[in-house]
């Protein structure tokens, strides 16, 4: 797929999925960029919870899903110890559920069919806003430590070395809402390297990180922008060697994958995820098996008003608009 204009919006996303939104008096609902479903009478950007408990869901069944920036058969996994933890907690039964493409996730939790989820970097603003999403946690190293970078890169021998030199070449990107596939390097070469799809570069795009790093690697592709964690734990796998793929540039650090809940739960029901996020023992568990590769290994508290402050800087500087119809 080509990028066909620099102005993404969010709608062409989610096009051709409709849903009810009950009318409420702008006076008594201050909204922001929020969808006219959600209010946010607090001012922390994301949806509140209704007032009425008629609005809120208690299912039986817990569904649970991670951002498909890899394979999702290896994340179902690796999240096993943290669900049965879940189940055990909340005293509900959780389901994995292998989205496949970040918009699946977003209309996943919109329509309701989704709880709890990890959202990448770059789709947290559209979840938050079109979905309900109330993301209050992150994966950091023990020491506090958060986050990744963007790194553009190429393979050993393709003639590219600097940013510059992508001029007439082919880009890979991942997705139009991935943050380090897209949005951060578009503004970055736009900015900084005059650089513009289509007109200085070919944009293509592979769909999700490992497509992109794997498609570097293996010279499909001349260079691509992927997240730089994605890349670590791939090298750890050994899915790929690490001299197979060079980085020619490497970002400022930005917040990875945030974790939250469906705004509509029970506030109970919300209140028992999240304690269970916060006192799941990380060691020996499948989720530090796997989280450890990229220097993960512990849930840390964050607000989405301040972390992803410079997330929606960029999308500001790509013409993103969260409309959800």
């Amino acid at each position: 797929m080509k990028l066909k204009s620099s102005m993404i919006t969010m709608a062409a996303l989610l096009a051709g999925v409709a849903f009810a939104s009950p009318a409420m008096a702008a006076e008594d609902c201050p909204r922001g960029d929020l969808d006219e479903r959600f209010c946010d009478r607090d001012g922390d950007l994301i949806a509140d919870q209704p007032t009425d408990s008629s609005q809120w869901m208690d299912p039986d069944t817990l569904v649970f899903a991670y951002t498909p920036v890899e394979d999702p058969a290896v994340y179902k996994t690796a999240w096993a110890d943290f669900l049965t933890h879940l189940e055990k907690e909340t005293g509900k039964k959780v389901q994995f559920f292998p989205v496949q493409s970040n918009a699946a996730e977003i209309e996943a939790m919109r329509s309701g069919r989704l709880h709890i989820a990890g959202f990448n970097t770059g789709s947290n603003p559209l979840a938050v806003n079109c979905a309900g999403f109330r993301p209050f946690t992150i994966m950091a190293s023990k020491d506090g430590h958060f986050g990744y970078e963007m790194e553009i890169i190429t393979y050993p021998g393709s003639g590219i070395t600097k940013v510059e030199e992508l001029k007439g070449k082919t880009l890979a990107f991942t997705s139009p809402t991935s943050n380090s596939g897209f949005k951060a390097p578009s503004a970055i070469l736009k900015s900084d390297f005059d650089l513009v799809p289509e007109r200085d570069f070919e944009p293509v795009f592979s769909g999700k990180h490992d497509n992109s790093i794997l498609g570097v690697a293996n010279k499909d592709y001349p260079a691509a922008s992927i997240a730089n964690s994605v890349k670590s734990r791939m090298i750890s796998r050994d899915v790929i060697k690490e001299d197979q793929v060079v980085t020619i540039y490497k970002s400022q650090t930005f917040p990875t994958t945030g974790f939250g809940v469906a705004h509509n739960l029970k506030p109970e029901l919300a209140a028992k995820i999240e304690g269970a996020f916060f006192n799941f023992e990380w060691e020996g568990s499948s989720l530090k098996a796997e989280f450890e590769k990229s220097n993960e290994g512990q849930f840390l508290k964050m607000n989405y008003k301040d972390f992803w402050d410079v997330i929606r800087k960029i999308d500001v500087a790509n013409g993103v608009s969260y409309a959800c119809k």
